[in-house]
């Protein structure tokens, strides 16, 4: 299966379990990997054969930055079922990380893979 990702979309959004993190906006990434046949738009050269990256990265901008969920969990399970009834994707994973909730840590998160 071919893939089309989505690297490094950050966005600023309310995340968290404890009451200081839901006064606050934190940086998530989203790292998006989708299955997608990807032959009928190179074979013609039509962008319109092709997954619209761009479409799908507002569209999971705006999706994060108005709502808000206690885990990262909600949110990446929340996206994938977005994507996948918004585009026509066989798979789509989810590699979302939260920048700042340890101090001496790049990064923590989950990733799923949801099929449609």
């Amino acid at each position: 299966m071919d893939k089309v990702f989505v690297q490094g979309l950050e966005v600023l959004t309310t995340i968290g379990v404890y009451e200081w993190e839901k006064g606050i906006q934190q940086k998530l990434r989203f790292d998006l990997e989708m299955g997608y046949n990807n032959a009928p738009a190179a074979s013609d050269d039509d962008i319109n054969k092709a997954l619209d990256y761009a479409t799908l990265s507002q569209l999971v901008t705006e999706y994060a930055e108005q709502h808000q969920f206690e885990l990262v969990e909600t949110m990446a399970e929340r996206v994938a079922e977005l994507i996948l009834h918004r585009f026509a994707v066989q798979s789509v994973k989810v590699r979302l990380t939260k920048l700042t909730a340890v101090a001496n840590a790049a990064g923590v998160g989950v990733e799923i893979e949801r099929f449609a």
